[in-house]
């Protein structure tokens, strides 16, 4: 029901934008602030100088310039925040904040959550998300469940749509290059008289490149060619809104993208004794399918009473993954083949409310609750050797009912506290989370002062619970307490900014799967601390600014004292812009990553490497822009999940068209 309703208001949200008047285009400063403002620190809009939370912002023009494939490309710029991509855009895609586990981020789409209700760590797959749609992104680092409940250990990823208002704006993208890539966009944004509209519709297509194996020469020695792996994503958002007056607004939005990407299953071996050539191609490259459709509708109220905001969300979330898997044994032959179908439905319906209370003096509280059913259902069938039946293999659900509180107070100019708290009751599990913050501000020097500490909690998933294999229904929340404490320093006016934040992180209770019991437990514990910078200087002001991030991560298994799997102990990323005209941008940018390991307990090592890319865009008018992007400029080999492919030296370019 809900495919069909997302697809029947899909068209309407972007018909009611597309069929407006158009007028004159807007002004180039009337969006620039919203990057000052964020609204995930202390669920409520407030000028990020004023918060004391470990937050950074990828803005949409951030978000333009990476690729349209791989929205994580954008967020590589993030301190605390690691990616890996299996292979490739369209890949499965996922972060971690601070050493803390995939599915121990919490990714919001407008403040709702999109993790997974039907993935076995409950982590949301960051190949599944539209780039188009997107206005901004607001990464919150540190534990976060007293604002926002289970999943948040490790921090919150808040991807913020585009929103409507203003003189009527359409803009129109495209870009092609390397590996068969085409991607195109249409947004349109404005408002008339009360009512407030924005939508965009997007597709994305390449040919890729093989997601196992690609530029890796002890395979290519050893299978041969390897096949490119598509990949190819479609899909639409709309959101609607209308002023009442009095302070009384409404909206409703809609979002919907399908993604199609084939993939290797990478864990097939060739048996030493096999010399078929045809084997010898194929082994461990498999014709693997995956596809996965992401689909949100909501509708928002918000009521101003006096000194009182009300808000009320209510909203569905729909997550259908279906993978298509073959598997070869001996040979290529149909009796030797294993092909399988998994289909994966995870499902979720809620609503929020949340009251903001201004108590003058005695500053800003903050209050609310949720209430939240999430349902996962899983099906598998045999379609080689012989075709068998579909069979149901989970279906579970859970329902989440939360209470939460932050008060913020602020005393004088320069320093604002707050304090907050929050029940969760998930399932047949509670627990109990809290968090502090405070901030000191020296205007006469341009320096902050800040820091925050609190407790996370993530209940276990529907499979780890109710798994027929695998589950264990007396499975414990996993917990965590976090600290960070860091200096924000403007100088010469803003000519030089620097930000530095040390944390430190300690997770107990952490569900793993057991191959003694062959069930989930509570059996692990692990610990995290580090660095994070990040800045800028204006090397020749109005002509180059080098900017960069930089994380120094010790993340441990306290059972071992060895690296936890994929975790960089380095990680950084500078930028060098360039503007030889006031409409010309030619920017370097440098990524560099550490040893890591691809296994646990320090197995399979990766080595370091650095990336090159470099990025440059014209501005003809006021309507026109061409850009162009050449990706690993030096052609470097490396991996981020071993045996997985990564980008050869690529070039694509485009134009957009803004009125």
């Amino acid at each position: 029901m809900l495919r069909r309703l997302a697809a029947r208001a899909g068209p309407l949200a972007c018909l009611g934008a597309c069929l407006s008047v158009p007028g004159h285009a807007q002004t180039p400063g009337e969006a620039v602030q919203l990057p000052d403002i964020v609204v995930t620190a202390d669920r409520a809009a407030e000028p990020k100088a004023r918060t004391a939370s470990a937050i950074t912002v990828v803005t949409r023009a951030q978000i333009e310039a990476a690729s349209p494939l791989s929205l994580v490309d954008a967020l590589r710029n993030v301190p605390g925040l690691d990616i890996t991509e299996t292979g490739g855009p369209g890949a499965t895609t996922n972060v971690r904040l601070r050493g803390a586990n995939t599915g121990q981020t919490l990714v919001l789409l407008d403040g709702i959550r999109i993790n997974d209700p039907a993935a076995a760590s409950g982590d949301f797959d960051f190949a599944a998300i539209l780039p188009t749609a997107i206005e901004r992104i607001e990464v919150l680092r540190g534990p976060q469940s007293a604002l926002y409940g289970s999943d948040a250990i490790g921090g919150v990823v808040n991807i913020i749509t585009r929103q409507g208002g203003g003189a009527p704006r359409f803009e129109a993208r495209t870009e092609a290059g390397s590996y068969g890539t085409i991607a195109s966009s249409m947004t349109a944004s404005g408002s008339v008289g009360p009512w407030s509209y924005a939508s965009t519709l997007g597709g994305e297509t390449s040919s890729g490149f093989s997601r196992y194996g690609y530029r890796i020469p002890q395979l290519t020695r050893r299978f041969g060619f390897f096949e490119p792996d598509g990949f190819s994503r479609g899909g639409g958002y709309g959101r609607l809104g209308y002023d009442a007056g009095e302070g009384v607004k409404l909206e409703i939005g809609v979002l919907s993208v399908l993604t199609d990407s084939q993939y290797d299953a990478g864990s097939s071996t060739l048996p030493r004794n096999t010399v078929a050539t045809g084997a010898r191609r194929i082994f461990p490259d498999t014709p693997n399918v995956a596809t996965r459709q992401l689909t949100q509708l909501f509708a928002k109220g918000t009521a101003e009473q006096g000194p009182l905001t009300h808000t009320l969300k209510v909203y569905l979330t729909e997550i259908d993954r279906d993978f298509r898997e073959a598997t070869y044994r001996t040979n290529v032959a149909l009796a030797n083949t294993t092909f399988t179908r998994s289909e994966f439905r995870g499902d979720r319906v809620g609503t929020e409310y949340q009251g903001d209370l201004k108590l003058d003096l005695f500053g800003n509280l903050t209050f609310g609750g949720r209430y939240e059913g999430e349902k996962a259902t899983t099906f598998s069938t045999q379609l080689l050797p012989t075709a068998g039946p579909r069979s149901l293999t989970l279906q579970a659900e859970q329902s989440t009912r939360s209470v939460f509180a932050l008060h913020q107070l602020p005393i004088g100019d320069r320093i604002v506290l707050s304090a907050g708290g929050r029940h969760d009751e998930v399932g047949a599990r509670s627990f109990d989370t809290w968090r502090a913050t405070g901030l000191y501000l020296v205007p006469e020097t341009g320096t902050k002062f800040r820091a925050s500490g609190g407790t996370g909690g993530k209940a276990p998933t529907l499979f780890q619970l109710f798994s027929p294999q695998n589950g264990n229904a007396a499975l414990a929340p996993e917990t965590s307490i976090g600290w960070d404490a860091g200096i924000d320093q403007d100088v010469f006016g803003g000519l030089v900014t620097l930000s530095a934040t040390a944390f430190g992180n300690k997770f107990d209770n952490l569900i793993e799967f057991d191959s003694v019991s062959q069930r989930y437990r509570n059996v692990s514990r692990a610990r995290s601390s580090g660095l994070e910078f990040e800045g800028g200087v204006a090397l020749v002001p109005d002509f180059a600014r080098l900017s960069g991030a930089y994380t120094y991560l010790e993340a441990k298994d306290e059972r071992t004292n060895l690296t936890l799997q994929r975790r960089p102990r380095h990680l950084g990323r500078l930028v060098l812009s360039l503007t030889p005209q006031p409409n010309w941008l030619v920017e370097p940018r440098l990524t560099l990553v550490s040893e890591r390991f691809s296994g646990s307990n320090e197995t399979l090592r990766l080595a370091p490497y650095a990336r090159l890319d470099i990025y440059t865009e014209y501005k003809i008018d006021q309507t026109w822009r061409v850009f162009a992007r050449l990706e690993n400029v030096t052609d470097a080999r490396y991996q981020e999940v071993l045996n997985y492919g990564t980008t050869g030296r690529a070039g694509y370019a485009g134009f957009s068209a803004t009125w």
